[in-house]
């Protein structure tokens, strides 16, 4: 009996007896932005076994499962904490190289993305296009066989260590400006690209500004059709909001245990305190209620689609971490104010306090997503956009160049 024939208890259970044989809890994760050789190994080995990408067929490394069962491989895997399944629902560079690649773009990027032999950033936002990324001035120009990319992009998270980037630019500046954009896997290991690094407020470099000049891009690396690039960007950013709408990083000094606000609170001895309970128990419900919402959006998410109720989840998710922040602080009270790895508690406070802001700025922030559902999910009158239909070389941006 093949996977996609079994009960739900039978896939359990194979599941299960899987991770048994060969999850080793003790295998070295390897550093936020890199894969270490155990851990390389380990998602070979899932791939191998079609758990990586449950629902792709198996031609494409799946097992051809349903939505609901490939849920049931991801949950199995998070239980035991085993990473590596779900990746067609969670893995935004492979969801985008299968869906929009060629058979022979897929055959290079699937597997080693999934397997993690091939790490990968996103090239979308530039310093004077951000919250409107179809203003984007970075621009290609075809050569032959290749590519000619010249431009600047920022906030591209893990950009030093990264062999490709998901790449936006402009290809035609006699067109709207949503129409002359193309996507392309830009690789960054090359003479043409420069990666500095952009100190955080947390004291971390994951940002980074990327300067291309005369970068070169093999015109096989393009993704859907030439001036199609909006198109892709949009399910691309559907999968990255998925993501953030879904989850969020931790502390930074947990040493892998995860302690939530209950336990924080218990410790504390706050629980008594019915405001304080009404404090937790919204939040609490919020998360509830984002987890329902990011299952509602994802069953209507197919190959080559995009869904604005991701937007709900990924504002929600910001919402969450702020409130979570603020809660955190008020446990610890005057103690918050301290620094450091001698006072864990407060220093995740304070950490978790300020990269709430990541997910209120990275993916698209808040104000844009309260855009997006308003018009799209709510139905409510567009903003005017006064240079949405005249071609892009026409627009003021570019007329003050």
């Amino acid at each position: 009996m093949s996977k996609h024939e079994m009960s739900d208890e039978d896939l359990r259970v194979s599941v299960q007896a899987w991770l048994k044989e060969n999850w080793d809890p003790d295998m070295k994760r390897g550093p936020v932005w890199g894969t270490s050789p155990e851990m390389s190994a380990w998602l070979s080995k899932v791939v191998d076994a079609g758990y990586a990408a449950p629902r792709w067929p198996k031609e494409w490394y799946g097992l051809g499962l349903s939505s609901h069962q490939g849920r049931i491989v991801e949950k199995e895997f998070a239980r035991i904490g085993a990473p590596g399944a779900g990746q067609d629902r969670m893995n935004l560079y492979a969801a985008t190289a299968y869906t929009y690649g060629t058979e022979e773009l897929k055959k290079v990027f699937v597997p080693g993305i999934l397997r993690g032999e091939i790490s990968m950033c996103l090239l979308y936002s530039e310093p004077g296009a951000g919250s409107d990324l179809a203003g984007i001035r970075t621009r290609a120009d075809r050569d032959g066989d290749e590519w000619v990319v010249n431009g600047q992009k920022v906030w591209t998270s893990g950009a030093a260590t990264a062999d490709f980037g998901m790449l936006i630019a402009r290809t035609d500046w006699d067109v709207p400006k949503h129409k002359g954009i193309s996507f392309f896997f830009c690789p960054m290991k090359q003479p043409g690209v420069e990666v500095r690094p952009l100190r955080q407020v947390t004291d971390e470099s994951h940002f980074n500004e990327v300067f291309l000049t005369d970068a070169r891009i093999p015109a096989a690396n393009l993704l859907s059709n030439l001036g199609e690039g909006w198109k892709v960007l949009q399910t691309a950013l559907a999968y990255e909001r998925s993501v953030m709408g879904e989850s969020a990083r931790g502390g930074r000094n947990t040493g892998g245990k995860k302690q939530t606000l209950i336990d924080l609170a218990r410790e504390a001895g706050r629980l008594d305190d019915p405001a304080f309970r009404q404090d937790l128990a919204k939040v609490m419900s919020y998360r509830k209620l984002n987890a329902l919402n990011t299952a509602r959006a994802k069953a209507g998410l197919k190959d080559g689609t995009s869904s604005s109720i991701m937007s709900l989840g990924k504002l929600a998710m910001s919402r969450i971490l702020h409130e979570e922040a603020r809660i955190r602080t008020d446990i610890l009270g005057a103690e918050s104010m301290l620094q450091g790895e001698e006072y864990p508690l407060a220093d995740d406070a304070n950490f978790l306090s300020l990269n709430a802001y990541f997910t209120s700025i990275g993916g698209g922030t808040d104000q844009i997503q309260r855009n997006i559902i308003g018009e799209r999910v709510l139905g409510l009158p567009k903003e005017p956009e006064v240079d949405r239909d005249i071609p892009f070389r026409d627009t003021l941006s570019v007329a003050k160049r």
